[in-house]
């Protein structure tokens, strides 16, 4: 009989259980952009927790919670972009830094930020262009300018970019990404 706390052989696995106090929590681990898709996403949970309220509890439902919640929910989405590029976790393809040598990875990853950062820049420029011509609608339970909504999406575009830009410096710098390194200690081991 095995014990199922203790990882197989050869896994490098760990399996302990970890605890809230056993973990340490550094608020210099996280950026502005996490504090606001927290507020964010918080502000979408009051504005669900009404319309669960007043439809449910109260039968009668208020009608600019959903449509208030769907774009909070854009909101969070396109604020947090730049967490997932801050953090280098994206999706991304492993396949080829798996099977190629080191400084044709490096090319490959460099290549890769280059790309990711040019994106986020026209995406930026293409959501500048989009508040102008949105700047006529309005929303249909509120009567709020849909270029609020693209405002949003600029500003997680933008961020998005500043972020690309500093982690392909650190990638550069370190003459490796976070993904190429680890790959190829896996590789060697």
């Amino acid at each position: 009989m095995t014990d199922m706390t203790k990882p197989a052989k050869g896994t490098d696995v760990d399996v302990e259980p970890q605890f809230l106090e056993d973990i340490d929590i550094k608020f210099s681990d996280y950026g502005i952009e996490d504090y606001v898709v927290l507020i964010i996403f918080w502000v979408l949970s009051v504005v669900v927790f009404a319309q669960f309220f007043s439809r449910y509890v109260l039968n009668d439902s208020i009608a600019w919670t959903e449509e208030i919640a769907r774009y909070l929910l854009i909101a969070v989405a396109f604020a947090g972009v730049s967490i997932g590029v801050r953090k280098n976790a994206h999706i991304h393809v492993e396949f080829f830094y798996r099977f190629l040598s080191r400084p044709i990875a490096r090319v490959l990853s460099t290549l890769v930020d280059l790309v990711r950062t040019a994106f986020f820049i026209y995406a930026t420029v293409l959501s500048y262009k989009i508040i102008g011509i949105m700047h006529t609608q309005h929303m249909t339970a509120v009567d709020v300018p849909m270029s609020v909504i693209y405002a949003v999406v600029l500003a997680g575009f933008a961020f998005a970019s500043i972020r690309s830009i500093l982690v392909a410096w650190r990638h550069w710098a370190q003459g490796y990404s976070v993904l190429d390194e680890k790959l190829h200690i896996r590789a060697s081991s």
